[in-house]
């Protein structure tokens, strides 16, 4: 864990979420460089994101979306919950359209690829803490289109992702993570992650819940809605 720094009341405090030692060492350099930032803590995956953040009161997290366990769109939904005053700031390399809508839905304030120029973040940073909303250039077409464009009813949990939609489908069924993985063709391991992914998204505390929630929207029969 990076040592936790005096600061004054200038300065910003960052945690940074990102399940890579070798990127997190990396952001925190870069952001150690930078006048007016001090990295007070870091995290591996989204679960490990609340707690520190919880503990060091950051003004931003610095948050990688795809993390093991709880991802980086859970985790802001988290924190925004129990930390409303500490803004989120995806640092990511995905920029499909559900990543994007997923995490600025659950309440970050700012969204950048991996590869943003060292003043592009810490004009981002400075600018989620005043209470400003930054979407970086390579994604803000897509969400204005996306805001630009009436949303499509009739589909159930649209947090979801279609690939979680085919899972929660499967799980609906009573289907296990073995059976779900050889019908779509995935490793078992990839299917465990997508439902630990599915359980956060939808705050259920396991499968049965998950199914009751599943089978209310249409799931779970053959002709069940899933796009």
């Amino acid at each position: 864990m990076i040592s936790v720094m005096q600061a004054d009341a200038a300065t910003i405090r960052v945690l940074i979420a990102d399940d890579h030692p070798v990127v997190r060492r990396g952001i925190g350099a870069l952001l150690a460089s930078l006048e007016g930032i001090v990295v007070v803590g870091e995290a591996a995956d989204g679960a490990a994101a609340v707690r520190e953040a919880q503990l060091t009161r950051p003004d931003v997290v610095v948050m990688d979306v795809q993390m093991p366990g709880t991802d980086g769109v859970a985790a802001t939904r988290r924190l925004a919950a129990v930390l409303p005053g500490t803004a989120v700031l995806i640092l990511t390399m995905f920029e499909d359209d559900e990543t994007v809508f997923s995490a600025m839905r659950a309440g970050a304030r700012g969204y950048l690829l991996k590869g943003a120029g060292q003043d592009e973040i810490l004009a981002a940073i400075r600018s989620v803490v005043a209470g400003q909303v930054v979407i970086g250039p390579g994604v803000a077409g897509r969400l204005i289109g996306y805001l630009q464009t009436p949303p499509t009813s009739g589909v159930p949990f649209p947090e979801l992702t279609p690939r979680e939609r085919e899972i929660l489908d499967g799980i609906a069924q009573g289907q296990g993570n073995a059976v779900i993985a050889a019908r779509l063709g995935l490793a078992p391991k990839t299917v465990g992650n997508h439902v630990s992914a599915i359980f956060a998204k939808l705050q259920v505390a396991g499968r049965t819940e998950a199914i009751l929630r599943a089978r209310e929207e249409g799931l779970g029969r053959s002709d069940g809605p899933l796009r």
